[in-house]
């Protein structure tokens, strides 16, 4: 009958570990540049943590750095299912699929991240180095071409997030 059983989702994961734990753990890996290292031990975070917006936002760096960019588009989407007006994984994940080659997809993620964060200069600048839609002017620039800037009495921007290598 054991034979037979499925393994539980946590199997396999020390019972002392716990998700913040291995969350400073991998932030710690990132942070000295190891991020195939982090994306392992953020993976193990996930497992015990899923849908943990803080987790998958740095699993989703780990593998973006790391090379791993269709990991990385599956984890920022996953985010996005968490928090779909997270301005941050907008641009991850367009920054993600710029990499395998999906501009089109790109461009919609960067520009909702340019509209959830009026005025950040990393998702603008990341915008306009993708380049215009087909048949786009070249001058458009920003969250929706042709819109009218954000007023200025707006509230305060924060600063940008870190930007992916």
């Amino acid at each position: 009958m054991d034979a037979e059983r499925a393994p539980a989702p946590d199997e396999g994961i020390d019972p002392r570990e716990s998700a913040y734990g291995l969350l400073q753990r991998g932030q710690n890996l990132m942070r000295g540049r190891h991020y195939a290292q982090a994306a392992t031990v953020l993976g193990r975070a996930a497992r015990i943590e899923p849908g943990k917006g803080s987790i998958l936002e740095a699993l989703g760096r780990a593998y973006y750095n790391s090379g791993q960019h269709a990991a990385a588009a599956e984890t920022f989407r996953g985010l996005l299912e968490v928090d779909p007006s997270a301005h941050y994984a907008h641009y991850a994940l367009g920054q993600s699929l710029k990499q395998l080659g999906r501009a089109k997809e790109a461009r919609t993620h960067l520009r909702l991240a340019c509209a959830l964060s009026p005025g950040s200069r990393l998702y603008e600048s990341a915008l306009k180095r993708l380049g215009p839609a087909p048949g786009e002017p070249p001058t458009a620039v920003g969250p929706l071409a042709g819109e009218a800037p954000p007023a200025a009495d707006g509230p305060p921007v924060a600063e940008d997030p870190p930007a992916l290598s």
